[in-house]
């Protein structure tokens, strides 16, 4: 048995075309369909498919990350190997093409969990990773139109995954650059294990939203200790998007369990997500109820 549900973002606001948007995600899940029906682990599905998000310019992450207040662009990355427990980061990172591959760099070559600004850029460089030559010609500005929030507010976009493999194994990956006209130097729930992403042996979740709020209430790792306590992922992951709602947040999150359940709770206007069913159903929806 496998699943997949990925989302590109919570930001979505009706009256704007996601049509790119919807039929790229179903290119992912089935492309990442393939991957699973051939042996692939959740870690490198979860990898691949968000690498394909961030290159693909039409989220807020990767080539599609919208600047800083000083016009610089500082992207996050995390991802966790819920059989392992192992996880990476980077954090205001610079200059390079896909920072799930220097978080998963840092995991693998690294006894750290997290590297950020200079120093992750600096091992970047070491591992070989793609830098980012011209970057008014690379980034996109991706997601613009889904920028709900009045000025001074946190505007947001992310991309992330969760992936059950065959084996029974879960994963999580998350991107982001972070908040509309965010500070310099500022870090969200992305980068943080708990906050923005998690997997265990249960479940795998990933979060997109106001990252100050994910990182108060430890979302993602909260959404795992909740079923661990006995509640399915779909209470599970309601609940603490409910609690980051009555804070006064904004966003969803994406989750899925041991058993192929599917969660994708939010409280914004809408969240791009797909998602691949135990029985090989592929879903895609913007603003339509959760799938739990």
């Amino acid at each position: 048995m496998t699943a997949l549900i990925l989302h590109g973002g919570a930001g979505a606001r009706r009256g704007v075309d996601y049509d790119a948007e919807i039929a790229h995600m179903r290119q992912v899940v089935e492309a990442m369909k393939t991957r699973l029906d051939a042996g692939a682990s959740a870690l490198d599905t979860a990898v691949e498919a968000v690498v394909l998000l961030e290159d693909s310019g039409l989220y807020v992450a990767g080539r599609g990350a919208s600047p800083n207040l000083a016009g610089a662009y500082e992207l996050d990355a995390s991802l966790m190997d819920g059989s392992t427990r192992k996880a990476g980061s980077v954090a205001a990172l610079q200059g390079f093409r896909n920072p799930v591959l220097a978080a998963r760099a840092v995991m693998e070559k690294t006894p750290h969990v997290m590297l950020a600004g200079e120093g992750a850029a600096l091992f970047a460089h070491d591992q070989g990773l793609e830098a980012i030559g011209d970057e008014a010609a690379w980034f996109t500005h991706a997601g613009q139109g889904d920028d709900n929030h009045p000025p001074g507010t946190l505007g947001h976009g992310t991309v992330g995954c969760c992936v059950l493999d065959a084996a029974g194994r879960l994963a999580a990956a998350t991107s982001t650059a972070g908040v509309f006209g965010k500070m310099p130097g500022r870090v969200g729930d992305t980068p943080l294990i708990a906050s923005g992403t998690w997997a265990d042996d249960r479940v795998a979740a990933s979060g997109t939203g106001q990252g100050e709020y994910f990182i108060r209430v430890a979302a993602t790792a909260q959404t795992a200790w909740r079923v661990a306590a006995g509640q399915s992922v779909a209470e599970a992951a309601r609940a603490v998007i409910d609690q980051i709602g009555q804070m006064g947040g904004d966003g969803g999150l994406i989750a899925l369990d041991r058993d192929g359940n599917i969660a994708d709770p939010f409280n914004s206007q809408g969240m791009k997500r797909a998602w691949l069913t135990p029985d090989g159903e592929i879903m895609v929806d913007v603003f339509g109820p959760g799938a739990a």
